[in-house]
Parts: C-alpha cells; sequence; structure tokens
C-alpha cells in the first residue's frame, strides 16, 4: 500500500474529510479550551514554511493561489538518497505512541521496530491500534486521563475524540517549539506547507503535527475511461458543460451489451455548478449550500441522469463496493471517486481486467458551459498527532527531534528507512525501487511511523510512469480553479446540540435516495425545510462563535 492509497482508504474510513472543516464537538455548554483560530493570531502561530530542496523531483510542483500547489511527480525512485538529518535525532528516551492501523497489527518489538529505535536514537514504544474500533478505543483513554506520549487523532474524528477540549489540557502546546522561524531547528518539519499545521490548530495555538499533507487536497473528480473514450475519439476536453457530460452518457450506454455510462458522480460532480462545500459568504452573511438556487439545479440534473438510463443499475441500487469492478471491467465509464485511487495499484488491477486500460478525469468546467469553473479546495490534511501535556520541554524537543526525521523528503535515506526498512532485511532494490521483503510486507508495509508524521504528499508510481504523468497533469490543469472555502482547515468545537444539525444526516440520506432515482428533488425540499430550524441554529451559533470572531478561513 502506498502513501495516496493510504490516504485514500483513511479518508473513505472516515468519509469526505476533505469536505468539512475540521468539527469537534464539546458540551452544550459552549466552547471548549481548543476552539477556531484568528488569522491575526495564526499569523503569530504559524511555523515559516521553508520548501526542502534535497531532492529534485522529475514533475516540478505548479502554484495556484496562496497556500495552493500541485503534488510534485517522481517518475522513478531517488537513486541518490540523501541524508537529511545529521546523526541520530534522539538522546536515549523512551517514549509510547499509538496509532490507528487498518490490517494486521505487527508482533512488538519486531525486527522493524528495533532498528527504527536504534536510528532514532529512542525507545518509542509503538502500538498500533485496531482502526476500525479507534473511535471508541481513544475516548476511554483520554476519560481516563491516561494518554500515550504521542497519539494520532484523525481529524474526521475530531467531534468524537473532543479534540478540542483535549488541546491545552492533555495535548502539549507546541507553539514555543515551532512557532515561526523556531521551525528551522527541524528543516523537514519545515517543509510542511502552512496550511497543514493549521488544521492542527487550536485557539491560536500550534497543537498537531501533520502528515500526508498537501496543498491540492480535493474531495475528488469525475473518472473516466480515458483508453475506451480514446478509442471512440472522444477527449476530456470536449465535454465543457453538464450538457455535453449528460449527452455523453447517451452516447456511451449501450445496456443490451451490458455497459452503462455512469456509476454515482453526485459527491464528485455537484460543485461544477458553483455549490460550495457548506457554506458560502454573502454581504457577509452565511448562506448554506441546500439555500443556493445552484444546489437545487445540480440536484435536478442529478435525478434526471438516473432517470435517464445512462447509470448502471447496481449504481442506483447504492452498491458502491462494486464501483470499482465495473470500471474496471468497463461496464461502467464514468464514475466519481477519490484522487486517491489514481494511482500504480489501480493500474494493475485495471490492466488484469484489460491491458489497454487507463484512467482519465474530466477538467472542471462549469455547469452552465460559460461561467469561470471552480471547486473547493479540501483541508490540507485530516492525519494529525499530538504530543502528551505532561511531557517536559526536553521531552517534547526530543519528540520534534524524531518527528523531523520521520517528516523527512520523498526518497531520501530517511523516507527509506521509515517506509521500507532495512536494506536486505525488509526490502532489496528491484530495478531501482524498493521492494519489500516477506519481513517487510509482515512488518513493515503495515503503515504505523508515517501516522505520527510524514513529508507532504508527493506522486509516484514506480513502473507506470504514465499515472503519474496523467494525475500531475490533471492537477497541474486544474489548480487554478481551486480555492478556499469558507472555514477552510479551521478547527471549530461545536455544541454537542449542533453536531447533528451539521451533519444534517437525513438530508443527506434523502439527496442519495433522489441521485438514485428513488425520491424527487421535492422531496429533498421537504427535507431540508424539515432540518432549517436546527440548521438556522447552526448559522446563528457559527455567525457569533465562529465568522464574527475569527472570519472564514480563507
Amino acid at each position: 500500500m502506498n502513501r495516496r492509497t493510504l490516504l485514500s482508504t483513511a479518508a473513505a474510513v472516515a468519509g469526505t474529510v476533505a469536505m468539512a472543516p475540521l468539527l469537534s464537538a464539546c458540551g452544550d455548554g459552549g466552547q471548549s479550551t481548543g476552539g477556531a483560530s484568528t488569522k491575526k493570531g495564526l499569523k503569530t502561530a504559524l511555523p515559516s514554511f521553508a520548501p526542502n530542496s534535497s531532492l529534485k523531483p522529475d514533475i516540478p510542483s505548479v502554484a495556484g493561489g496562496a497556500d495552493i500547489a500541485t503534488d510534485p511527480g517522481f517518475l522513478t525512485y531517488p537513486a541518490q538518497q540523501a541524508r537529511t538529518v545529521d546523526g541520530v535525532p534522539g538522546k536515549g528516551g523512551s517514549y509510547t505512541a499509538v496509532t490507528p492501523l487498518w490490517g494486521t497489527v505487527p508482533s512488538p518489538s519486531n525486527s522493524f521496530y528495533q532498528a527504527m529505535n536504534k536510528a532514532l536514537g529512542v525507545d518509542l514504544k509503538i502500538k498500533p491500534t485496531d482502526g476500525n474500533n479507534y473511535l471508541t478505543i481513544i475516548p476511554t483513554m483520554t476519560s481516563a486521563k491516561k494518554l500515550p506520549d504521542w497519539l494520532q487523532l484523525p481529524a474526521w474524528w475530531n467531534s468524537g475524540f473532543n479534540t478540542g477540549g483535549l488541546a491545552g489540557t492533555q495535548l502539549a502546546d507546541l507553539t514555543p517549539y515551532l512557532a515561526g522561524d523556531k521551525i528551522k531547528k527541524y528543516p523537514n518539519l519545515a517543509a510542511i506547507p502552512s496550511g497543514a499545521w493549521q488544521a492542527g490548530s487550536w485557539g491560536n495555538k500550534i497543537y498537531g503535527i501533520p502528515s500526508y499533507s498537501s496543498s491540492c487536497v480535493v474531495a475528488g473528480t469525475t473518472f473516466y475511461r480515458r483508453d475506451i473514450l480514446d478509442a471512440k475519439g472522444i477527449t476530456a476536453d470536449q465535454i465543457t458543460s453538464a450538457a455535453d457530460l449528460f449527452a455523453l452518457g447517451k452516447e456511451l450506454t449501450d445496456a443490451k451489451r451490458g455497459v452503462w455510462a455512469f456509476d454515482d458522480v453526485w459527491t464528485y460532480l455537484f460543485p461544477f455548478w458553483g455549490v460550495p462545500n457548506k457554506w458560502k459568504v454573502e454581504n457577509g452573511k452565511l448562506i448554506n449550500k441546500y439555500e443556493t438556487p445552484e444546489f437545487l439545479d445540480a440536484l435536478d440534473w442529478h435525478y434526471k441522469l438516473a432517470k435517464s438510463g445512462s447509470m448502471h443499475p447496481d449504481a442506483l441500487a447504492g452498491q458502491e463496493a462494486s464501483a470499482s469492478t465495473r470500471f474496471y471491467s468497463g461496464k461502467v465509464l464514468i464514475s466519481g471517486g477519490g484522487t486517491g485511487a489514481w494511482n500504480l495499484t489501480d493500474q494493475q488491477s485495471g490492466s488484469a481486467a484489460n491491458k489497454d486500460y487507463r484512467r482519465g478525469a474530466f477538467d472542471v468546467f462549469a455547469a452552465d458551459g460559460t461561467s469561470r469553473p471552480s471547486l473547493f479546495l479540501g483541508n490540507s490534511t485530516g492525519v494529525i498527532s499530538y504530543l502528551n501535556r505532561g511531557l517536559g520541554k526536553d521531552q517534547i524537543e526530543e519528540l520534534l527531534a524524531v518527528a523531523d526525521y520521520l517528516a523527512a523528503p520523498y526518497g531520501s535515506a530517511e523516507y527509506t528507512m521509515v517506509n521500507f526498512g532495512v536494506e536486505g532485511v525488509h526490502h532489496t532494490m528491484v530495478k531501482g525501487v524498493p521492494t519489500f521483503t516477506d519481513a517487510g510486507k509482515k512488518y513493515v508495509q503495515p503503515q504505523t511511523y508515517s501516522f505520527l508524521a510524514s513529508c507532504p504528499q508527493v506522486v509516484s508510481n514506480p513502473g507506470a510512469d504514465q499515472v503519474t504523468r496523467d494525475f500531475t497533469a490533471w492537477q497541474a490543469a486544474n489548480v487554478k480553479y481551486l480555492y478556499k472555502p469558507v472555514f477552510w482547515n479551521m478547527n471549530i468545537s461545536l455544541p454537542a446540540s449542533l453536531a447533528t444539525a451539521d451533519a444534517a444526516q437525513s438530508v443527506e440520506d434523502t439527496i442519495k435516495d433522489c441521485c438514485h432515482g428513488k425520491q424527487k428533488v421535492s422531496d429533498v425540499q421537504a427535507a431540508i425545510a424539515a432540518w432549517k430550524s436546527s440548521g438556522t441554529r447552526l448559522k446563528n451559533w457559527l455567525t457569533t462563535n465562529v465568522l464574527e470572531k475569527y472570519g472564514t478561513g480563507q
């Protein structure tokens, strides 16, 4: 499992983390110790950004707006694995760390953990915990106030963990160690983009250490079978409106041959109508996406799509688990999904079904075909670790030095150690690519250390250059359309009574049914009407407690 697949898997477990601010519920009494940060306060607290130039990518990053840039691409694994950390970062301290793991937990004190402790200069007892039950396991620790020294708290579960309430009470304030130029003591941490540090901030202070960060996070996109459409003479640049896409669906569908154009696309396509991820601000007032005419226009199009005969019957039935099989087999030619799916593993799976398999994605377009396209940016990361507030100054500095080692850039000597283990024991170099041995598959492949800290995302699929070229080209073509949504990367501590209103589950369930043709647009409007009173309370609370005090985060 590579890093991008891992992040995609984690996001799939969590839901679409990129589409919401980082929320944390606190008691009905109001704001917890942790909370949103102001632009002015963050300016003082955020670490200074200093990109790492020790390894040059084959495909450089392309800048978009402020804090927005594509992920760099590597066509091969760097042959010269530069060292970015002098000596051993630790000073012999002993610590415990807990991370989630979706897979088989390696045995403690295995050869990889021993080798890592030697490389890090600390006795770090890694305790991977079942990711499927993580949401129930961690609150038991926090309620008993028995946290490990280093703890991973995925941001999509901030509400369940009450991360905002833990900030400053059980989690250490890292601002004194990392703010501004202080982070230069840890060059690899300084190369993590500012937005990712903002995602781990609470109340104008830095608490979290980011992993898997990116300045080009989007919830996903609308994919298509490029090999099949190319063979028909159809290219993505021919689709410049929702009407074009609808017509293409009619053209591609051949139910008699068992081929339908569409799988589910709502989650990744509705922004093309100019619909915000959740909120927008007009004339200084918050407006929910449900209140916009663009939302109803998008919903109407998707309802008509469900009734058009161009969607696969299994997609209409909500059989999401088999969506990739439908796509690989060519039974579906257009499907929405997270960009984490665009990788080497996908190419291997698709090629097993069809040797000519090639994934493509439509560029962002405006549904009406005339407006400027736009797509909201996701949070810079949802994978954040924290240190225990009970640690002393020397201990925090020692663990930050360890984190700096773990965050070494892609292809460096430290990155290779963290992700592939010891050469000859946990991996061997095969055609220039680190390849796991049996021991590596058993002890290293289950990701643990990278959940504590890791370098920013890169696009790399050794052995599948076309995949890397295609994905980086798509990012480069669309980065100019990305914008920061309202409450971008903001940690908002909602009262528990409003968490249900924020989720709006009854509305979202009705939307899904509508997009499958099971309910009408009017049914969604009725669900919105039933939600509106709680939605208004949510809006009023956000206006008073976030918008007016902290701004939009944009």
